[in-house]
């Protein structure tokens, strides 16, 4: 195969490698956005706007109290709220005083947080009031002595933000009694940092400055390791895919996935400030109203997704009702995007639903394809700028066009490694920077990738290699069918066999009529012996089918 084939099939004006040292650190790139852009709208949540002026005077502000609380450069803190104005402050105040972020999913458990914030060595959290009494359940067993405690309403205007309060705690009973302390509200700790000053450090393009969690592709959650230089590289690996679809000052994008999440922290609140547009936060993706809510508020033209976020929008009837003019961009990622959702959006919205391809070990942008709907159907896309790709089969040699093997990635975006695992980043980054991705795939001659699926996902049945993705966007294919994941489970005669979880969305859907249907467009062995009907199926808090909690 040629060395890079996917350049030739490049969109007009994009660069086969960017300058990924413009910004030496991302705080550098912040700073100037911040003063680009300072009078346009930046963050809006609830219909409550911060400019980026805004931004940059209370993320000053949090920092120095972060400062005044003995938190010092590379210290670790945990963010730990849904999307909420609160979030971006928080982010880019701590970035701004050196420490280092640690993303936490605010529904984890307590052993879960316990796991993550004892595995970073975590100093000081800013969690929403809704979890803080998991937190204490835990806290004594952990180093963190700074906690900041916010609400939901506490950024939205006194008299909205205790209407909202009010509701949150006293109507829907969402706060459970918790008792810590030596806590400051979010408020508190904004108003105080006006006392104080941000300390000078040193500052530089290799310094770890995100610990984001993950499983990785083997065993136990690995904080990767994320540099100012891959995060700013990524941040402009996107931008420049973009460049011929967004308009500096003049874009209001919707991020709907939580910005905790790799793909929404790189895409939503990273890339989209170099365009400086106004991104519109919604704090619950479940609720599928506020986000019909937000597209009727604002004239969206960017928002990016997960697959069962936009099937689950396609089956909302107020959606059809939102005038989609002047959406110019959906990006999908985080899972495998089905052709029949990618299908009935373009049908619904007129906007191509572009997927894209990453994981956390890689600020998560690996590929993407043109987001013109030039690109080959089913394809993960082309890698992005400076980043090369290669297929390696089983018996170690690269793989030639179209032959299957796991994805290897090599790139700026490529993580440090993980955190106190050095034997674990031995087996992800090989060769002198190669990131296994633990997917399986294959590249066509035009450079296009296709992902089979997932190493550890695959079944064995009677010798032959069953990828679950295959059957699954067969099985949605049918019309009386919502949502279907598929496991492997054990078989005497053929080791393993298929078993299909499948959620209704016509409830007349029998199990002979499906299995009829996969008889139809799969051979024999791919075929499920197993079905169980669900009301639904178990997911992350982004939206993500969970098939190991099924297995």
């Amino acid at each position: 195969m040629e060395q890079r084939p996917w350049l030739k099939n490049y969109p007009p004006g994009i660069p086969a490698n960017i300058d990924h040292t413009k910004y030496e650190t991302l705080v550098d790139f912040l700073l100037d956005c911040f003063q680009k852009y300072a009078k346009l709208n930046a963050f809006e949540c609830m219909g409550k706007v911060l400019t980026y002026g805004d931004i940059d005077r209370l993320s000053t502000q949090f920092g120095a109290y972060l400062h005044s609380r003995g938190l010092q450069p590379g210290d670790k803190i945990a963010l730990m709220m849904p999307n909420m104005l609160q979030y971006p402050i928080a982010v880019f105040g701590a970035l701004k005083a050196g420490l280092i972020i640690v993303n936490t999913n605010p529904l984890y458990t307590p052993r879960e947080m316990l796991f993550q914030f004892d595995d970073s060595g975590v100093k000081g959290i800013v969690i929403l009031e809704n979890f803080a009494a998991n937190l204490e359940s835990v806290l004594s067993k952990t180093k963190i002595d700074t906690v900041i405690i916010s609400s939901i309403g506490e950024m939205l205007g006194s008299v909205k933000g205790s209407i909202v309060n009010f509701v949150v705690r006293s109507i829907k009973r969402m706060v459970p009694n918790y008792a810590i302390a030596n806590t400051v509200t979010f408020s508190h700790a904004l108003i105080e940092g006006k006392n104080f000053k941000i300390k000078d450090f040193l500052n530089c393009a290799d310094n770890v400055i995100v610990h984001q969690y993950t499983g990785g592709t083997t065993g136990v959650s690995k904080g990767a390791m994320l540099t100012n230089a891959n995060l700013v590289a990524n941040m402009l690996q996107i931008r420049t895919w973009m460049q011929n679809y967004l308009v500096e000052g003049k874009e209001i994008t919707l991020s709907p996935l939580p910005m905790y999440h790799i793909f929404a922290f790189t895409v939503n609140c990273l890339a989209m400030l170099s365009y400086g547009a106004h991104t519109v936060l919604v704090t619950n993706a479940r609720d599928l109203g506020s986000i019909v809510k937000e597209f009727k508020r604002n004239k969206i033209s960017l928002m990016t997704g997960l697959n069962t976020l936009f099937n689950a929008l396609l089956n909302n009837a107020d959606f059809k009702t939102v005038d989609f003019s002047t959406l110019k961009i959906t990006v999908g990622g985080g899972m495998a995007i089905q052709k029949i959702v990618a299908d009935r959006w373009k049908d619904v919205t007129g906007c191509p639903l572009t997927e894209g391809y990453g994981m956390t070990e890689s600020s998560p942008l690996i590929s993407v394809n043109p987001l013109d709907a030039s690109g080959r159907e089913g394809s993960i896309g082309l890698p992005v700028s400076s980043t090369d790709i290669r297929i390696i089969k089983d018996d170690g040699n690269v793989a030639g066009i179209n032959e299957i093997g796991e994805i290897q990635c090599k790139g700026p975006q490529v993580m440090k490694g993980y955190y106190n695992q050095p034997s674990e980043t031995e087996k992800t980054i090989i060769d002198n920077g190669w990131l296994c991705t633990g997917d399986i795939g294959r590249m066509d001659e035009d450079g296009y990738m296709y992902i089979v699926d997932r190493k550890k996902d695959m079944i064995l049945v009677s010798g032959f290699n069953v990828f679950p993705n295959e059957i699954e966007n067969v099985a949605v294919m049918h019309p009386k069918v919502l949502e279907a994941a598929v496991v492997g489970i054990s078989d005497e005669k053929s080791g393993e066999v298929v078993k299909i979880f499948v959620v209704k969305k016509d409830k007349s859907l029998t199990k002979e009529e499906l299995i009829a249907h996969c008889k139809e467009n799969l051979t024999g062995y791919k075929v499920p012996k197993q079905i169980e009907f669900r009301d639904e199926l178990p997911k992350t808090n982004v939206g993500k089918i969970l098939r190991r909690a099924l297995k």
